[in-house]
């Protein structure tokens, strides 16, 4: 499948909005490994190969070990996440594949037991983030470099 077309260069103005959230991310309070993991797992959910090859690279190059890498698709019945991990993974399935209830509260709680209010926030605007950039490429056909 080609790529439909550049959305960069369709609409500078609609790409700077989300560029503006994205620079906004840069200074989240959440860790960055485990940014770039909920950055990847997020594109997992997506279908989005783009963005997932791109946060793939990029945990790699945090000095992210390919065999958790190779287990987030498994997370659930990995051993190899953290709880404060799991937490955020559990969330971030949850906000990004809506069930019409939202996340439920059980999973708030869980998520409130190793993350404060600031944290919560900022990784569910992480979320948000790399959801829409993963609608932007999807949607366009953006494609990983070979």
């Amino acid at each position: 499948m080609d790529i439909r077309l550049d959305y960069y260069t369709a609409s500078p103005d609609a790409l700077k909005a989300i560029m503006l959230l994205e620079a906004a991310n840069f200074d989240l309070c959440v860790e960055k490994s485990l940014m770039e993991l909920v950055k990847l797992r997020v594109s997992q959910l997506n279908d989005c190969a783009f963005c997932a090859d791109m946060h793939a690279t990029q945990a790699r190059h945090n000095g992210e070990s390919e065999r958790r890498l190779h287990n987030l698709l498994v997370w659930q019945q990995s051993t190899l996440f953290t709880r404060r991990e799991r937490a955020a993974l559990a969330w971030c399935d949850a906000v990004t594949v809506l069930d019409g209830a939202g996340p439920s509260d059980a999973l708030y709680e869980q998520l409130c037991e190793h993350f404060s209010d600031k944290e919560v926030v900022d990784l569910t605007v992480a979320i948000a983030t790399i959801n829409c950039w993963n609608r932007m490429a999807v949607s366009f056909r953006k494609k990983p470099a070979l």
